[in-house]
């Protein structure tokens, strides 16, 4: 290993660091003024009839998972009280 290559990679070289990346200013720019995009009330965001089918869609999916674990859970015992 070059010595070049142990400070690059302990920090102290920062040369190259934001290449690609816009540098600092950029870097100020997306996390104060652009910032990340926000998903805040997008269930909310819809119609009621929207809503509600997401709502049961939720509740078919929680109640097959429910029913899965019962039966593997069941099944392990089956071949629990078989030994």
């Amino acid at each position: 290993m070059s010595h070049g290559r142990a400070r690059r990679m302990s920090g102290e070289e920062q040369i190259g660091d934001a290449a690609g990346k816009g540098g600092r200013l950029m870097d100020w720019v997306f996390r104060n003024l652009a910032g990340p995009s926000q998903a805040t009330g997008a269930v909310q965001g819809g119609s009621r009839q929207a809503r509600e089918a997401w709502k049961q869609d939720l509740e078919r999916r929680k109640q097959w998972s429910r029913e899965q674990r019962e039966r593997k859970r069941a099944e392990r015992e089956a071949r629990r009280a078989a030994r």
